[in-house]
């Protein structure tokens, strides 16, 4: 019988920083980033590039050693893309089992089913703004639960009436009401869209989702890396 993967023990890391958390139904609250190296997607808004390559090769007792070292009991994964790496899995669980309560945030793109059932998948759906519609991956919306978020970064009108028809067509609005699902979350692209531009067309349409900012730039600025 063959044993796990060694290449698993290890993950390439852009960074390990603490900070608040900026985005979905966890902003406001002080959590320790886990930025993995690498991403195969290429959105046209990315604010994220500087990790597409480079890293530091860390073993997973490193990493959580290092998280130790923060006060927090709040850890996000994040990347880049970090489902592409087999060991952001065994990372999560290792967190989730060290007693964090573990957050990834991912592009949707990658499957989400061997994730850790304790963990709360923050998962993009691509808007055609993007430019990476087509990497959507919808059978992972039949892997979210009740501790899962799903997520729109909107650039113009086109993806909020693309937006609008996903969260119909693929019934997101009554998985919110019969609690299968815990949040639908809308970002602007920042700078691209006036933020009561977009607030007038969700509130005119009544739809269940909660308006969101990424509160680390209005903090920090939008070019701030590891804040």
């Amino acid at each position: 019988m063959n044993g796990p993967d060694p290449s698993e023990d290890f993950l390439r890391v852009t960074e390990i920083f603490h900070s608040i958390q900026g985005e979905s139904t966890w902003a406001g609250l002080p959590c320790t980033f886990v930025r993995l190296t690498g991403c195969p997607l290429r959105c046209v808004w990315c604010d994220t590039e500087y990790a597409f390559h480079g890293g530091s090769r860390m073993t997973l007792d490193e990493i959580v050693a290092q998280v130790g070292t923060h006060p927090t009991r709040l850890v996000e994964i994040t990347g880049g893309e970090p489902l592409v790496h087999p060991g952001a899995f065994r990372l999560a669980r290792r967190l989730v089992d060290s007693g964090y309560t573990v957050l990834v945030e991912t592009s949707g793109a990658v499957d989400v089913a061997p994730l850790d059932p304790r963990v709360h998948k923050i998962m993009d759906l691509k808007c055609p703004g993007s430019g990476e519609v087509e990497r959507n991956l919808w059978s992972n919306l039949d892997h979210l639960t009740e501790r899962d978020e799903v997520k729109f970064v909107v650039k113009n009108r086109e993806d909020y009436e693309w937006m609008r028809d996903a969260i119909c067509d693929n019934a997101l609005d009554r998985r919110l009401e019969d609690g299968s699902l815990h949040a639908l979350l809308v970002s602007p692209v920042w700078g691209e869209i006036p933020l009561e531009e977009l607030a007038s067309w969700i509130l005119k349409d009544g739809l269940p989702v909660r308006f969101q900012v990424q509160q680390h730039k209005l903090i920090w600025g939008a070019d701030a890396k590891g804040v």
